[in-house]
């Protein structure tokens, strides 16, 4: 009988190591490739690079960045800086501890506008809202700034902190959700709530506003409340029109948070499967030009960089910064002269052709992709996070695409899905690595355990 447990003890270690190895190896792979995926790349001449002019007579939304080594998430950034550009009655900037170049998770670099004691002293207070997307703190010295300018201005009775997604960590490491009610991205929630047990996590809403602090959940809710604070600012027929304009269909949500909690179930399992068991990675290129528009640059980071099975690499046509439609300066890693085979070239926005004519010519001629992706031009009214997702479904399997979908708390109809039913390659590899270890222990347990040969002779 002893044996025999050391045997099974055997086989389930053997098991669990194989497994568990490659899924350790593949969440540090995906950390490197997606949440803290800064630039190595030489930074070129930003001579002439352009702040968007302050006007004094509008208040001032201020979008927080990190240090160089702490990316922050595309999508918490990008689109409260859009959608707050978009009323053209703020002066948005994109701010940081200093003006050196920095990265957005997926690999998307942003020149700031103005560092944090810059923007201090040309308003001489403090900013009217502030928002603060998630920041990955993995470095306590280099976020520290971050976490102090941020408390600096929450004694402020004129500032608003608005939190898109995991940002509400951000706020409740600084102090600011002591107290409060808040939420969060629903796979963040149940972390949340052990660690900051003085605030009130509520998991049933889209946001929560609670005194000068208004916090988000999972990204796309991120949008209901940006609209829901520029109704309170500006009006609801400001916040209608700018849904109206990014045919954004879950805009009842403004009005009315509540919603259903999401749960885990397969769709969670096999993303974190994809992290350690698909092991040839696509290889996508986004193309950057001028007068892209942010919203549509974001769905195809957060569509296909956060599924374990995708790299996004940033590609334009010349090594210089590029200014998008509401004046953020971003810059690519690579060029479109010498950048790497891939398997596609996704360009997003749906004026791409009228907006980027010489670089898709360029593009063609060049001839580095597989695939070319005009992913929004045919439908240049749809809201942009469908098509991405529907093509991450064809590129990938139906249940990598579902929890795409649930990660981003999408619950509107407009997705339809079409593709393989489950991932061949994640769970063929796992297949391999199960047969591997269970070979392994066998080889083991005959030559340790029981001392017979492994191999006749």
């Amino acid at each position: 009988m002893k044996r025999l447990v050391i045997r099974l003890a055997v086989y389930l270690i053997i098991l669990v190591v194989f497994i568990g190895g490659f899924e350790f190896y593949g969440f540090n792979r995906h950390q490197k490739d997606f949440y803290l995926n800064v630039r190595h790349e030489p930074v070129p001449s930003l001579q002439g690079v352009k702040v968007p002019q302050f006007d004094p007579n509008k208040p001032t939304v201020a979008v927080v960045m990190a240090a160089s080594s702490i990316p922050t998430e595309d999508f918490d950034f990008l689109i409260p800086y859009t959608l707050f550009s978009m009323t053209d009655a703020y002066n948005v900037y994109a701010v940081a501890p200093d003006k050196n170049i920095k990265s957005l998770s997926g690999g998307l670099d942003v020149i700031p506008h103005y560092s944090y004691q810059e923007l201090d002293s040309l308003l001489n207070k403090s900013p009217d809202i502030i928002v603060v997307p998630y920041m990955k703190i993995i470095d306590e010295n280099q976020y520290k700034p971050t976490r102090e300018w941020i408390q600096k201005h929450s004694s402020s009775k004129t500032t608003t902190f608005l939190s898109i997604c995991g940002g509400s960590e951000n706020l409740a490491d600084a102090g600011l959700l002591k107290g409060k009610s808040a939420t969060s991205h629903w796979q963040a929630l149940p972390l949340l709530i052990k660690k900051y047990t003085e605030t009130n996590w509520k998991e049933d809403v889209r946001y929560v506003q609670d005194g000068n602090t208004l916090t988000t959940a999972g990204q796309s809710a991120g949008i209901d409340g940006v609209l829901h604070l520029i109704s309170q600012k500006l009006g609801e027929p400001v916040a209608a029109k700018i849904a109206k304009e990014i045919s954004y269909p879950s805009y009842q949500y403004v009005q009315n948070p509540k919603v259903e909690p999401f749960n885990m179930n397969i769709e969670f399992a096999t993303y974190f499967l994809n992290l350690g068991f698909n092991w040839n990675k696509k290889q996508n290129g986004v193309l950057l030009y001028r007068n892209m528009d942010e919203i549509a640059l974001s769905s195809i980071f957060d569509s296909y960089g956060d599924t374990g099975t995708t790299q996004i690499l940033t590609v334009s046509s010349l090594d210089a910064p590029i200014t998008t439609k509401h004046h953020l300066n971003i810059l690519a890693r690579h060029q479109i002269s010498n950048a790497p085979k891939l398997d596609k070239m996704i360009i997003p926005g749906g004026n791409a052709l009228s907006l980027a004519t010489a670089d898709i010519k360029l593009l063609h001629e060049k001839g580095n992709a597989k695939e070319t992706l005009l992913i929004h031009s045919d439908s240049p009214n749809r809201y942009v996070f469908e098509a991405p997702l529907e093509d991450l479904a064809k590129q990938e399997d139906l249940l990598t695409a579902k929890h795409a979908v649930k990660r981003f708390e999408y619950r509107a109809n407009g997705i339809h899905l079409e593709g393989n039913p489950y991932s061949l390659e994640t769970y063929g590899y796992l297949l391999l690595t199960i047969l591997v270890s269970l070979f392994v222990a066998f080889c083991i347990d005959r030559r340790f355990i029981m001392k017979k040969p492994i191999f006749k002779s």
